[in-house]
């Protein structure tokens, strides 16, 4: 392993402070670290494999958790007894420890309208379906929706996601009650005037990290066709004051870039570039319209910003891809998501992180393109660092938030294990996932969800589907990129 972001041994295996800890989580393979392949790898010599980039696993170690945060990280057989014996004991022979997946760019309550939608062109999508049946929305809807969607997320393993809706205070209530992770942004339109952007930065400035530091927030601008340029600057001041980001929905396909150039002269990227968004740290949803020229625009920022793909909803909707490969060449951050289960259908990233790999290798005729260590780069440190949390999550090493997930391998379509990255790329399943720890707390136990009734809300949603699916009450915009 090499490489900057490489994990040396004395940082695994030596604990800082007491060894006493609250939680070990013992027997399992864990994925420790993973390195980001070096610009063009796939035109390196196949024998320079660090340059391909690194997924790091560690067999049967054990991981000690203190105050929410990873201890240490050591082979099973060097866990004093007296500290297994102080301890809560999670044995986890036979199941790999990776860190707790990122969604870095959802709708989560759109649970609601799950596969309501379907087999439409996109601006039918938003402008016959989808819009129209928002208005229907209540806060409790909202609220229903995402209790209905965080519980599907971690049983499928994912710790944290970044929300972009309606009613987020609703949305942070059930994230605070569930003990999950989340960046939410509170979307507006320039057709709500000032009240819009006023009200989604009072959210972010209200919520910017509370339960104990597992919500943090943005500025929910929804687009850069939906948002008009002043209202960007506005909105870029609002993120300068608060010290938070911006998600925003921009080049989600090339029709968009072309239709932007046409009335602006300029591409959406550059929109967010000469409004202010980027210079103060964006998500950036989707990207899939993104060209070479966009990268003038965004190299200078790659610290800050970062593109969140959804690769299984531009297949659906008949869009071009991400184009991961320009983005990885010039250094920016790839995370991913799922975009909302109205257009995905489910919130789980293990499946966008198959359809990534296979889409990607599809969309440029090579094979060699985006390796499974490439892959799970992207789907930990990668979607850690979108968030702007990446010295904090995205890795299992001493210092680390405790976000930790177990996968069951010994399923029969995990074996036999020649490679466990590609495994966990190309054959795992989310109902693989049987314990998910966020901050140290166990969520998800044997399968099981410790904190969320989903199937109540899953109920009462059901008899809401008349009325929330009622077209005839005008819309809250129109789609028109």
């Amino acid at each position: 392993m090499s490489g900057p972001d490489a994990l040396s041994p004395d940082a695994v295996t030596v604990a800082d402070g007491p060894e006493l800890v609250d939680t070990v989580i013992t027997g399992a393979t864990v994925l420790t670290s993973t390195t980001r392949p070096a610009p063009g790898y796939p035109q390196l010599p196949r024998e320079d494999t660090a340059a391909r980039g690194t997924a790091t696993f560690l067999a049967d170690h054990a991981i000690g958790i203190r105050d929410g945060v990873i201890a240490w990280v050591r082979p099973s057989a060097e866990v004093e007894p007296a500290v297994l014996a102080q301890a809560a004991v999670v044995q986890a022979r036979g199941q790999v420890a990776i860190p707790g997946l990122m969604n870095g760019h959802t709708h989560s309550p759109m649970t609601m309208f799950r596969g309501s939608a379907e087999d439409v062109p996109t601006s039918e999508w938003f402008n016959k379906h989808i819009w129209p049946m928002e208005v229907n929305l209540t806060d409790r809807d909202v609220m229903l929706g995402a209790q209905l969607a965080v519980g599907e997320m971690l049983l499928a393993g994912v710790t944290n996601f970044a929300d972009h809706y309606f009613a987020t205070d609703r949305i942070a209530e059930v994230v605070e009650a569930a003990g999950s992770r989340a960046m939410l942004a509170s979307t507006f339109f320039s057709s709500q005037g000032a009240e819009g952007i006023e009200r989604s930065a009072a959210f972010a400035e209200r919520w910017n990290g509370a339960a104990g530091g597992r919500i943090t927030t943005a500025m929910g601008p929804h687009a850069t066709y939906t948002v008009n340029d002043a209202d960007l600057a506005t909105t870029a001041e609002h993120a300068r004051r608060l010290g938070v980001r911006t998600h925003i929905h921009a080049a989600e396909s090339l029709g968009q870039t072309e239709s932007s150039l046409e009335k602006h002269g300029k591409t959406p990227v550059q929109v967010l570039h000469d409004t202010g968004i980027l210079e103060t740290g964006a998500i950036i949803a989707h990207g899939a319209g993104i060209v070479e020229s966009d990268l003038e625009w965004l190299v200078p920022f790659a610290d800050r910003v970062a593109v969140a793909s959804c690769p299984m909803v531009y297949m659906k909707h008949a869009h071009t891809t991400t184009p991961v490969r320009l983005l990885h060449d010039a250094g920016i951050t790839v995370g991913l998501g799922t975009d909302g289960p109205a257009s995905h259908n489910t919130l789980d990233v293990l499946e966008s992180l198959r359809m990534m790999s296979l889409k990607q290798k599809d969309a440029l005729l090579d094979a060699t393109w985006l390796t499974s260590a490439h892959a799970l780069d992207l789907a930990t440190r990668q979607s850690a660092a979108t968030f702007g949390l990446g010295d904090s999550l995205g890795a299992l090493r001493p210092g680390y938030q405790a976000d930790i997930v177990l996968i069951d391998t010994q399923k029969p379509h995990l074996q036999p294990m020649h490679d466990l990255a590609t495994a966990l790329v190309l054959s795992v399943k989310s109902s693989d996932v049987t314990t998910v720890f966020v901050a140290g707390r166990m969520l998800v136990e044997h399968g099981r969800l410790l904190t969320i009734d989903t199937q109540s809300a899953a109920e009462e949603l059901t008899r809401r589907i008349p009325e929330l699916t009622d077209r005839s009450r005008g819309s809250i915009q129109e789609y028109a990129p």
